[in-house]
């Protein structure tokens, strides 16, 4: 197939064919310049997205036109669903080309991909979704090339989803791990990783990656001594909100429901926050501690949301919290995030690695260490793609450095959370292990693991512990890992 026919100049139309200007359509053109951001500056959806929502409003209300919930909506759509799917999409378009798509211009893979996802992972008829990405195309590719788009599309069209999957996807029995990257649309060293964490046969790992392309409910935390869950649920409509599964200070939004219009939200007495960070900080506030409990870290603060859950929790009990931050970017989240906290607290710009206060100055840490966050492909499913197996090692140092300052930074007798966001297991229990091994330097600080298990009480499947890991599938939360360390000397 050719995108490049004979040359004519712009905007002539065929002989005997008037031109048609090509309507735009605020809606495609918006997910259209989401993922051009996404691929060429490295942004990330959920933060790229509002900008482009808000500005695709305010320039409807100027030429007095609506883009209204629904339109918002649908681009959100588009632009999450054309993320989450883009290997099984990029293997439907590889079978409908002439060329290797390495020889395709990134903004018409970008077109034909958000097409792919209209045609194949939404109800929109055909026809329309053909008709509507062609437009499209002559939009922002011109002419030319919106005829290649249009041919593309419409061998697509020609199956649906399970039929290309029969096509593109080698058997299972064949190759399992391939054949599970293409379905469910990850990079096969992620499928292998979540596999190896997971353990178990077929079933677990085909719920695991199908949760991560579902859209994740949004989910709010109520911040202690300042709001309930039980008072923000009742302050929205009956129906609106479910209580947190797990979490006591949890409430989960309906879907569609707007965390910008929840006024407790809006006035910092509560936040957006996964129920397994919650889950995360209330391990570490509620592990059994003798002697004072005064001083409590949380040494990778930003941006903010467990040092405000946190810092409620430490002012309830007459503690301080001290939110250490390497980046003053993050730091000033973390400033906004703690603002109003009722009890008293502390921010810090440093490094987690070489950390100003002194050794032992801690009753309770929690380090959430950088991670490849292959634990929140839910919420940011462009990491999937732009994360690469080599990424693990590279965090592996600064991981084992965090922690064993951490245990430096806790007295004796104090407890140190060591948390990511990702399942692997090289970024886990490998880094855990790794701390505590028995040929340590012989200044480090010794110490043992506790079992979390009983800190999160009412949670089903935690494993044989003592540390804990949590999963989508079961447990309807980003897959957050935490052990739980006490200092012994």
């Amino acid at each position: 197939m050719n995108d490049q026919p004979r040359r004519r100049p712009q905007g002539r139309p065929p002989e005997g064919k008037p031109y048609r200007r090509p309507q735009r359509d605020p809606v495609r053109i918006l997910a259209f310049d989401a993922l051009r951001a996404v691929a060429e500056r490295d942004a990330y959806a959920n933060l790229v997205l509002p900008g482009l929502l808000k500005s695709a409003a305010q320039e409807a209300a100027k030429k007095g036109r609506t883009f209204d919930r629904r339109d918002a909506a649908l681009a959100t759509e588009l632009v999450y669903g054309t993320l989450r799917r883009q290997g099984t999409y990029d293997a439907v378009i590889a079978a409908c080309v002439d060329r290797p798509l390495r020889e395709v211009d990134p903004p018409v893979l970008d077109v034909l991909a958000l097409g792919a996802h209209q045609l194949l992972g939404t109800r929109i008829p055909s026809h329309a979704a053909v008709s509507a990405t062609v437009e499209l195309a002559r939009v922002v590719l011109g002419d030319g090339r919106a005829r290649f788009v249009n041919a593309v599309l419409r061998r697509i069209a020609a199956h649906d989803l399970d039929a290309w999957l029969e096509q593109v996807a080698p058997p299972y029995d064949e190759d399992a791990e391939e054949h599970l990257a293409v379905v469910h649309s990850h990079p096969r060293w992620v499928v292998a990783a979540l596999w190896d964490a997971l353990g178990g046969g077929r079933a677990g790992i085909e719920d695991l990656l199908a949760a991560d392309n579902e859209r994740p409910e949004v989910t709010l935390v109520a911040r202690p001594g300042r709001s309930t869950a039980v008072e923000i649920a009742g302050s929205l409509p009956a129906g609106s909100t479910e209580p947190g599964r797990w979490s006591p200070y949890a409430v989960r939004l309906a879907e569609g429901g707007d965390p910008a219009a929840v006024d407790a939200v809006r006035e910092g007495r509560a936040g957006v926050q996964d129920e397994g960070s919650q889950l995360v900080a209330a391990a570490l506030a509620a592990a059994p501690l003798e002697g004072p409990d005064t001083r409590w870290l949380d040494g990778c603060a930003g941006p903010g949301g467990k040092a405000a859950l946190l810092a409620a929790l430490a002012a309830e009990r007459g503690a301080q919290l001290v939110a250490a931050e390497k980046q003053p970017h993050r730091a000033r989240l973390v400033a906004r995030a703690l603002a109003g906290n009722p009890g008293p607290y502390q921010i810090v710009v440093a490094d987690g690695t070489r950390p100003p206060w002194a050794a032992g100055s801690f009753d309770r840490v929690l380090v959430d260490v950088p991670c490849t966050g292959l634990g929140a492909l839910r919420r940011r499913p462009e990491a999937r793609w732009r994360r690469r197996a080599e990424d693990v090692a590279a965090f592996g140092p600064l991981q084992r450095g965090l922690l064993a300052e951490a245990l430096h930074s806790v007295r004796v007798g104090g407890v140190v959370g060591y948390a990511t966001c990702s399942p692997h297991l090289a970024e886990t229990r490998a880094v855990v292990d790794d701390v505590l091994r028995a040929d340590r330097a012989p200044s480090a600080p010794s110490a043992e693991l506790i079992d979390a298990r009983p800190l999160l009480p009412g949670v089903p499947a935690l494993g044989d512990g003592p540390d804990v890991q949590l999963w989508p599938h079961v447990h309807g939360t980003d897959a957050m890992y935490l052990a739980l360390l006490r200092r012994t000397g």
